[in-house]
């Protein structure tokens, strides 16, 4: 589907350096995205606009990030019966903890698939939403594929090197 796309939402610029893990991850496996700050707080009728347009434009999967009250995924899974990814960041005086709880306590019928705190979240997310966009697109799904078996021959290319080094 050529119009398909992953949409990342941010409750504000200083997430950007967190996400930019996931964009970069979604665009080296081949994914469309477009990358937006947005807040449920500060912005909700543009947050609103943004999602209704996204889903009409073909968007097929929501990650949304944001620190400590962290209601942008929930704000973003009331909106819309697209799967909705939450990245909670690691932020203010908790360290995403505060984040973490206000994007998975969700109540029942408002799922948000809720990932770790942080950049290992922020990956996480993008590998999620590749595997979700694969079920519709045969290079992503070939993508995510030739993807992990790069990931499990570095890891046994790093073992091997290890054991050369413990030999001598």
């Amino acid at each position: 589907m050529s119009d398909a796309f992953v949409a990342i939402l941010m409750g504000s610029d200083s997430d950007l350096p967190t996400m930019q893990k996931t964009y970069d991850t979604l665009k080296n496996l081949g994914v469309k995205v477009e990358m937006k700050v947005t807040s449920a707080h500060r912005t909700p009728a543009q947050t609103h606009e943004y999602v209704k347009s996204a889903e009409e434009r073909g968007c097929k999967v929501f990650i949304c990030a944001a620190g400590l009250a962290a209601h942008l995924a929930g704000a973003v899974a009331g909106l819309t019966v697209k799967p909705v990814i939450g990245v909670p960041i690691d932020a203010g005086p908790l360290q995403g903890h505060d984040a973490l709880l206000s994007t998975v306590m969700m109540p029942g019928g408002v799922p948000v698939a809720t990932v770790a705190i942080g950049s290992a979240g922020a990956k996480n997310a993008a590998y999620l939403a590749a595997q979700i966009m694969a079920l519709i697109d045969d290079k992503v799904a070939k993508a995510v594929a030739d993807d992990r078996v790069a990931n499990m021959e570095a890891v046994v290319a790093k073992d091997a090197a290890l054991q050369e080094k413990l030999k001598g």
